[in-house]
């Protein structure tokens, strides 16, 4: 069966902010994942748990998988559009501010070895 993904879009961090929590579950059981995810104390890391749950929703329903057997193959988190503001400086100049999002896409798909 091909694999299953799920997209959160426009996560109000940067991608910076989510590497460490996506390398921290790259390549887990989709239960490990999410328990590792629950116990971090970063509010993004209960997003990804989010994106994660659905992707293993998407496919023990859509795609009839097994959720025991299921194991995140990719997770990344791509750049999304950045909202820009100012900030009033000295001498009459402003400061750019730059807030930047991100795309958080998990792709999950069985384990071979478990089944």
């Amino acid at each position: 069966m091909p694999p299953v993904k799920a997209l959160a879009k426009s996560l109000g961090t940067s991608q910076k902010r989510l590497k460490p929590i996506l390398d921290l579950v790259r390549g887990q059981r989709v239960d490990d994942a999410l328990n590792s995810l629950n116990l971090l104390p970063s509010p993004w890391a209960k997003s990804v748990a989010k994106v994660v749950a659905s992707a293993a929703a998407n496919a023990e329903n859509n795609m009839l998988m097994d959720r025991d057997n299921l194991r995140i193959v990719h997770i990344s988190a791509d750049n999304a559009k950045s909202i820009k503001r100012f900030r009033p400086r000295a001498r009459g100049r402003i400061g750019r501010i730059i807030k930047r999002s991100s795309h958080v896409m998990v792709v999950v798909d069985e384990d071979e070895n478990r089944s």
